[in-house]
């Protein structure tokens, strides 16, 4: 969890208490937020391959898995992540296709409360029944924005952004216009014609300036202050740029990240992996039994693991704010990564900063140096410029692709 640091101000500490106060008590993301499909080229996954990753809410977990590998870790501080990932798991070993798409497809289910008394609840540990037994009204579907995805943390801001929108009615018409396109000129005329004035008017940029929007969006103060250091228009102005290159330069048919959240349900052409019939099918007859799922911050699980454990981690940007708000911790991450790593591994992390300042500012002594963090590291730059270029979901300001250097590498200036 966020722990405040003592140094900083009442106002940054009265912050991170209110993201600690939400973050503990609540599921904070309903779907994953990073395209899987460019940390598949990144890795060229394989049968002999073990992951270590951020679990957040395990989509991405069953993409990887897909790929027929060894092994998948998935590690969350957050219990309620946890839950979401078992409940998935529970879903594909006990439901038919039709059943399970409605669940995390639709976001609904007539009878979601007799299949999971009858199918999902006996294969789910204590811990994650706890959780679901009171909020399965969460996939009733009694209405136009009653959906799966319009509950938790992201879904709430959501389910508010989907109250605005039609109070608008050109910029209503013009989202609906904009994902029927079909073609990158088209999505460019829409959004210029009909969304982007309406949209980032005074009102919103005041409120995704707020503090307490990006503790929604599961942002911390830490982080929040990297995406407005990063433009000079702040975070509104970062939030415009993205959503202008992602609307003007990438085609928008197939990205599901944007639609189940303007919409409330997926679409069988248009969702994650997982949920297209063929490859549930895949995780249902063994692949799924590649994942395990761990409740604890990453450092303590990594403590109890071997030597050369892994050959892939997927850290997602859990340590821009560990820089700086814990940053004795985040050294001790990075120790385990380098003992727990196989020869050549991949290290895998975004960032809402271009130039991560953890990877200048903090040092490690590995192989008998002691360095900054990123001097010990090797970066594939150009694939991940590259392949960042295509990120369907456009938010972070950059991804990274690490291996570790050797020793001999390590020891030179």
């Amino acid at each position: 969890m966020y722990q405040a640091d003592k140094s900083h101000s009442l106002i940054h500490r009265l912050h991170q208490i209110g993201f600690n106060a939400l973050y503990s008590r609540s599921l904070l993301y309903n779907t994953c937020w990073e395209d899987p499909s460019i940390d598949r080229e990144a890795m060229q996954l394989n049968s002999n391959d073990c992951l270590a990753m951020i679990t957040s809410a395990g989509c991405n977990a069953l993409d990887y898995a897909i790929e027929g590998v060894k092994r998948i870790a998935c590690i969350d501080a957050n219990p309620r992540q946890t839950a979401l990932l078992n409940l998935k798991i529970a879903g594909i070993r006990s439901l038919d296709y039709d059943d399970f798409f409605k669940i995390f497809g639709l976001g609904a289910h007539p009878d979601m409360r007799t299949i999971y008394r009858t199918a999902l609840r006996k294969h789910l540990p204590v811990e994650s029944r706890d959780f679901w037994r009171s909020r399965l009204s969460w996939w009733d579907g009694r209405g136009w924005r009653d959906s799966f995805y319009y509950y938790g943390l992201s879904g709430f801001f959501a389910k508010l952004m989907t109250a605005f929108i039609p109070m608008r009615p050109r910029l209503y018409e013009g989202i609906h216009t904009l994902f029927e396109a079909q073609t990158i000129e088209e999505q460019r005329e829409v959004f210029e014609k009909d969304i982007v004035h309406q949209l980032f008017g005074c009102g919103m940029k005041w409120v995704l300036g707020r503090q307490i929007t990006m503790n929604l969006l599961g942002v911390p103060r830490e982080q929040s202050k990297e995406v407005a250091a990063s433009h000079q228009n702040g975070i509104a102005g970062y939030i415009e740029q993205c959503l202008t290159e992602l609307c003007c330069e990438l085609p928008l048919q197939d990205n599901y990240f944007w639609r189940v959240y303007l919409f409330g349900h997926y679409e069988k052409n248009c969702c994650p992996r997982y949920l297209q019939e063929s490859y549930f099918n895949s995780l249902k007859n063994g692949h799924v039994d590649a994942i395990e799922s761990h409740t604890m911050l990453l450092t303590a699980f990594l403590n109890k693991e071997p030597d050369n454990a892994f050959s892939k981690f997927l850290l997602l940007d859990h340590m821009d704010w560990m820089g700086s708000a814990w940053p004795e911790p985040l050294c001790e991450e990075w120790r385990e990564l380098f003992r727990c790593g196989k020869d050549n591994c991949q290290i895998l992390f975004r960032s809402s900063a271009n130039n991560p300042a953890f990877l200048r500012n903090l040092h490690i002594t590995r192989n008998g140096v002691e360095k900054p963090i990123g001097e010990h590291l090797l970066f594939d730059t150009d694939t991940a410029n590259q392949l960042h270029s295509r990120d369907r979901v456009h938010t972070y300001a950059s991804f990274h692709i690490a291996t570790p250097k050797t020793a001999s590498e390590d020891a030179s200036c």
